[in-house]
């Protein structure tokens, strides 16, 4: 049978047949040879495709079961380390009871305190530490260490706060140039502070290299609370490029440094802190920033907050209701822009909330004495400024000029400033001239 099947492929025995007796074939059996021909080629090459398909599945095969025997092998070894991470963690929490750093609810629940004193069950001291303590499910990591790192915080008592608004611009723009080497004109000083009173946005322009980034990082250093630098990504386009956001797999919140430089600002309420977000307008600044823009309109900074998830968890941070987080008053945001061909347009709406300040030109060297840093507090700064509106109101000659431009564009262009800038102006004028500059400059 087999030596039959044989024969049937055996193709040279085919052929020599069709030439011995070929000449004596018709036309319909030459026909009904070649198809006869056909099918056994289609057989044969058939027949090969299945074996080798056949010997491929098994090589896969083999190599899925190898697979699979190394990631047993994994679970074997992850399980190994959790058992021994689970030995640690209960020969630290054992530390930080005797070293009294558990909090009184967690020493509460571990010894379930009453009046008789009764110890925990042995199954209980096993089961460590109640489950907010354990560090499961804690979705914001780096604010809950936040809170940890200040429970015992107090403001410090270091604060320079009998400093005027004018010594304070001089003695940084001499700061500045003996300890940073950077120099700045003292009327880009006055102007970057009396922008700080008029609104909590600010935004520098100009050309590469006027000290657009390093004046608020500066300022930092001077006041001894270093700015937080973001660079802004061409990508950006939501609130969540700039605050974070919940990672519903980890079950984990992706926590930038924005987020927890403010979030240590409502603990540090006394020190100024400047956010720089670098090259703001790389990506649209009313896309990525739409919510703080919101924000910052209020008029009543108790409602400045920011919800960051839908609803709480036990182990969210100490200053966190109900996914709810304060922006706290004592954070500038200033923001750096070029305007080439690789930025967006800031739009209207951006520029109308924000204090503009160019700064088309390079500061020019001079010679400061050594001037080191001076600590000024949040509430001395805004006392200065509260007290500098009080002393140097806008002049009622300068406010009729203002009206007369006013209506001059009106009727020529149908354009008027709005009430916004007119808020602003009653803030930022008086600041400067406190400073030590002249009103009209300010206006201008």
């Amino acid at each position: 049978m087999i030596a039959g099947v044989l024969d049937v492929f055996n193709i040279p025995s085919h052929i020599n047949v069709l030439v011995s007796e070929g000449e004596d074939f018709s036309a319909v059996e030459w026909i009904a040879a070649i198809l006869i021909m056909i099918l056994v080629f289609a057989f044969a090459i058939g027949l090969i495709v299945l074996l080798v398909r056949r010997e491929i599945g098994n090589v896969r095969i083999r190599r899925a079961i190898s697979g699979n025997e190394d990631v047993a092998q994994e679970l074997i070894d992850l399980r190994r380390e959790v058992a021994r991470l689970s030995t640690e963690k209960d020969e630290i929490l054992s530390l930080k009871i005797t070293t009294g750093v558990l909090s009184e609810e967690s020493l509460a629940s571990l010894f379930r305190a009453s009046s008789t004193d009764e110890p925990l069950t042995e199954d209980e001291l096993n089961a460590g530490p109640p489950e907010d303590e354990k560090g499961e499910d804690v979705r914001f990591a780096n604010l809950v260490s936040i809170d940890e790192k200040y429970y015992y915080y107090s403001n410090p008592t270091d604060y320079d706060n009998s400093m005027s608004l004018g010594r304070v611009c001089e003695t940084f723009r001499n700061f500045a140039c003996s300890s940073l080497n950077l120099y700045y004109d003292i009327k880009t000083v006055r102007l970057m502070f009396a922008g700080l009173a008029a609104t909590r946005l600010l935004i520098l322009q100009g050309i590469s290299g006027t000290g657009k980034t390093s004046l608020p990082y500066a300022i930092g250093k001077f006041l001894k609370s270093d700015s937080t630098i973001v660079s802004v990504q061409p990508a950006w386009s939501a609130r969540e490029d700039l605050f974070g956001f919940f990672n519903e797999f980890s079950k984990k919140f992706n926590e930038t440094e924005l987020l927890e430089r403010i979030y240590e600002a409502s603990y540090r309420t006394e020190d100024v802190h400047m956010v720089v977000l670098d090259e703001m307008n790389i990506a649209r600044v009313e896309y990525y920033f739409a919510d703080m823009l919101s924000v910052l309109e209020k008029p009543d900074r108790s409602e400045w907050k920011l919800k960051l998830v839908p609803s709480p968890w036990n182990t969210d941070p100490e200053k966190m209701v109900k996914g709810t987080i304060d922006i706290p008053p004592n954070v500038w945001y200033v923001g750096t822009a070029n305007v080439d061909e690789s930025t967006k347009g800031i739009s209207d709406k951006v520029y109308d909330r924000a204090i503009v300040l160019n700064l088309q030109t390079k500061g020019v060297k001079f010679d400061a004495p050594d001037t080191g840093p001076v600590r000024v507090s949040y509430s001395h700064l805004e006392s200065l400024y509260e007290r500098a509106v009080q002393n140097h109101p806008i002049t009622p000659e300068t406010l009729n000029k203002i009206k007369e431009l006013d209506e001059y564009i009106v009727s020529n262009f149908r354009i008027a400033f709005g009430s916004r800038i007119m808020k602003q102006m009653n803030t930022f004028v008086p600041v400067y001239v406190e400073a030590g500059g002249v009103e009209l400059e300010a206006v201008d």
